[in-house]
């Protein structure tokens, strides 16, 4: 069974990665030509590190995105360095989000929790405990005999064993 949420969370996170870098290097150019100092700091390294900055966010959500799609491809959850990827990457999320609801407002904030929900939810939907990969949970109502509730009957020993 494929789940969608895969796929909206790498689209949105390659969305993502493309609009940090871009608005990182715009304001990186943008320190560039005021060729102003704040508190008497090179604008030639700040228009730098703005720029690097902006390239390693973006990497490092398009890294993300790219976890995401694998995801969404192989239809299972993520495992080791990806799921560490996406889970660093729901707590960057959470900071950003109350970094922005005290400096920019609620829309950038929404906009960060919705981001961190898609995230969370990729991360709880592929995790089903005691499942196979690609598989969903039995019902709860469900017993081991099946649907008349008779008991399972036991395997047979092996040759040779008393």
């Amino acid at each position: 069974m494929r789940r969608p949420v895969a796929w909206v969370v790498a689209v949105v996170l390659f969305v993502e990665a493309f609009g940090v870098a871009a608005l990182n290097w715009f304001l990186g150019v943008v320190v560039d030509r005021q060729d102003m100092s704040l508190a008497g700091l090179d604008p030639g390294m700040m228009s730098t590190s703005s720029k690097i900055g902006g390239i390693l966010f973006g990497l490092y959500f398009g890294f993300c995105g790219l976890v995401a799609l694998l995801v969404a491809l192989r239809d299972r959850a993520p495992v080791g360095l990806g799921r560490i990827l996406l889970i660093s990457a729901a707590v960057v999320h959470g900071l950003l989000g109350a970094f922005a609801w005290g400096l920019m407002g609620w829309p950038e904030f929404l906009f960060m929790v919705v981001v961190l929900a898609l995230i969370v939810l990729l991360l709880m939907t592929y995790d089903l405990p005691g499942a196979p990969a690609g598989t969903t949970a039995p019902p709860a109502d469900a017993t081991p005999g099946g649907a008349s509730g008779s008991p399972v009957a036991p395997a047979p020993a092996a040759p040779g064993t008393p």
